[in-house]
């Protein structure tokens, strides 16, 4: 059963001043009964209004008064006709909101509570259950030959893809014409999982705002920076920072992209290197490799990696800057597709170095904040402005259909 306490309150005399109270004891039959005190309040099992000429002084209420009536309503009730009748309009008023206050749940909401991450095989089945029949009749996954050039692919080129690897060849261009949805649960857990792993943040992200440019996306909704490699690019993303063996190069990566002097947008990049990888597949220069592991996701997921890793150890090592983003990107893009198997063997050497605990090779110490040399500023002019002016706008933009040899804009 619940006991009432009595609680005491300082109310004020006449004229708004508040009279003295200088001892807190009674007396009765002269003995001295002493009154328990807490935080400056009396605290007693019983009401009494203690008045010194004529004003009160100390008033002591019950909390179970207090839990029936509200506390303005028991202090008012105390007051008695002391109160001005101007005064009972903010009694009221302050009585409203103190009883607002009592709905106030300190709990969190559903909409506080954080979406779980979502794991790329868990993202890659949902794209495998879904009807992508529309997007499929648009998909263009090999390049087109005639003439010479089609008789040449065909006697001194890379081998052709195995046939029960063709279905999921297509998926991968069906994602890369996938556009982000808002209502699909999949698509925005994606997102919040990409930023949460990179920032290193628990709480989910509005789906729009400059916090997106943190992680390097060019403005306020990141789905405009995928045309030419949809949803893919984030797919690309989301394997790189779930990966247990490659998350620390990935946020080795957004390091660098954060440097003063040699930082540039890590998605964009990002989505770059997806471009790349895509283009190197539509050749046909990763089909050795995708017959010998068969697989086509798995090969392309780690050739996204390999390509972003040599990006990454040509703009550290080198000291680049975004003055240079359109040519190393241009020069990242014709090594990876001469290069395929050489940049797949590197990727595995570097991360089996990594699990030794040792400094992988082509890794060099973090760069000093410096200023670009001449050279730069003059690569700078050349591309339009000076390298603090340069932005990524148009670099990874390509038609819808992805035909023809990747151009940076």
């Amino acid at each position: 059963m619940e006991e009432d306490i009595d609680v005491t309150f300082h109310l004020e005399g006449q004229n708004g001043l508040s009279p003295e109270c200088k001892s807190s004891e009674e007396t009765t039959n002269g003995h001295s009964n002493q009154k328990p005190v807490m935080n400056g309040l009396i605290i007693s099992h019983s009401v009494k209004d203690h008045t010194t000429n004529g004003c009160t002084l100390l008033t002591s209420l019950p909390i179970s008064t207090l839990k029936q009536n509200g506390l303005l309503q028991a202090l008012a009730a105390a007051e008695g006709d002391q109160t001005k009748p101007e005064d009972h309009v903010e009694l009221e008023k302050a009585r409203e909101e103190w009883e607002a206050l009592e709905s106030i749940q300190p709990a969190l909401t559903e909409d506080s509570i954080p979406t779980p991450l979502i794991s790329f095989n868990e993202a890659l089945q949902y794209f495998q259950t879904t009807d992508l029949g529309d997007l499929l009749k648009n998909i263009q996954p090999t390049i087109r030959r005639t003439g010479l050039a089609a008789v040449t692919h065909f006697l001194f080129g890379p081998p052709r893809l195995h046939r029960e690897l063709t279905e999921e060849r297509d998926l991968v261009f069906a994602m890369a014409q996938c556009h982000v949805d808002n209502s699909q649960s999949v698509h925005m857990r994606v997102l919040q999982t990409i930023y949460k792993r990179l920032i290193g943040c628990r709480l989910d992200c509005p789906r729009y705002g400059t916090h997106w440019e943190n992680i390097g996306f060019q403005g306020t909704d990141p789905a405009t920076d995928l045309r030419g490699t949809g949803f893919l690019g984030l797919m690309h993303t989301l394997y790189f920072v779930m990966d247990p063996e490659t998350l620390p190069l990935a946020r080795d990566i957004y390091k660098l992209s954060q440097h003063p002097t040699q930082n540039f947008p890590f998605s964009v990049m990002s989505i770059n290197m997806t471009r790349i990888a895509l283009q190197v597949l539509r050749e046909e220069a990763l089909s050795k490799e995708c017959n010998r592991r068969q697989q086509v996701v798995g090969v392309l997921n780690e050739f996204y990696v390999a390509t972003y890793l040599h990006l990454y150890q040509v703009w550290k090592s080198q000291q680049k800057t975004i003055a240079d983003s359109g040519f190393v990107i241009k020069e990242v893009e014709l090594f990876a597709k001469k290069n395929p198997k050489q940049m797949l063997r590197r990727l595995e050497v570097f991360l089996k170095e990594r699990r030794g605990g040792g400094v992988p090779r082509g890794t060099s110490p973090e760069p000093p904040a410096q200023q670009p040399s001449p050279g730069q500023d003059e690569r700078a002019a050349r591309a339009g402005g000076k390298a603090k002016e340069l932005h990524f706008t148009g670099v990874c933009e390509l038609p819808s259909d992805m035909e023809g040899d990747a151009r940076i804009i």
